[in-house]
């Protein structure tokens, strides 16, 4: 575009006046507000499934938002992992809660099912204007690094990076966190299980941004989500 000349400017191009910008602040504002509604009220549904699972995702939308930027994601990506950090489980509202609840190991084909949640998510994102690069993000965040995960069997730079940033920090979460059948991992453990699946399980970029500051961020992150690590280990 030549010299100072603006779109608005320009020949051919709409003139807008005092009227029609604030229209467009007030639709923009209105689109906004109505995509939080729709997160919170996902993450609400998620709480009434599971409170558990409510309190997961709010855990990792901070944590996911801390390692995004680190990493120097864009806005927009930014955006969509706070989206597929907080409503990543919201395909377990199609999962039996015999399967979600079972106390001993899931079975061949429960497992098989269990595994179809990240689908669910992305069936039902999808049809959401704007969440479709979220409800992506959410499809492969169980893809493993080296191509051994689920659904598509991705690997490395194939994998979204939102979505890998959100498999190390709900597999870390996992670990730690204490449940009705078993109690959480220390911090030292998970940890070592984490660096040590570094590279095959989890990008080691994303594990290394993580593990800089997940002791230091352990604390503030469970207050954030209602709760704290005494009470969730």
């Amino acid at each position: 575009m030549a010299n100072n000349q603006t779109p608005a400017l320009m020949e051919g191009s709409p003139s807008f006046g005092a009227p029609d910008l604030l229209r467009i602040k007030q639709l923009e504002e209105q689109a906004s507000a109505l995509r939080n509604s729709v997160i919170c009220a996902f993450n609400q549904l998620l709480d009434l499934k599971d409170l558990n699972t409510g309190v997961h995702s709010t855990r990792l939308a901070e944590w996911g938002m801390r390692v995004g930027q680190e990493l120097g994601l864009e806005e927009a990506e930014l955006q969509n992992l706070e989206v597929a950090a907080l409503l990543h489980d919201i395909g377990k509202v199609g999962i039996p809660d015999a399967i979600l609840r079972k106390p001993e190991r899931l079975d061949t084909e429960e497992y098989a099912l269990m595994k179809r949640h990240s689908e669910y998510g992305w069936a039902v994102l999808r049809m959401l204007p704007g969440f479709e690069r979220a409800a992506l993000d959410i499809l492969h965040h169980h893809e493993s690094f080296d191509g051994k995960g689920y659904p598509a069997g991705l690997k490395g730079m194939e994998i979204p990076v939102v979505s890998r940033i959100v498999c190390v920090i709900d597999a870390f979460d996992a670990m730690v966190s204490s449940r009705p059948y078993r109690k959480g991992l220390p911090y030292e453990e998970a940890v070592r299980r984490l660096t040590e699946a570094s590279g095959t399980q989890f990008d080691p970029v994303v594990v290394q941004s993580f593990l800089s500051f997940a002791e230091a961020e352990m604390s503030p992150v469970f207050a954030a989500a209602g709760t704290s690590v005494s009470s969730a280990l």
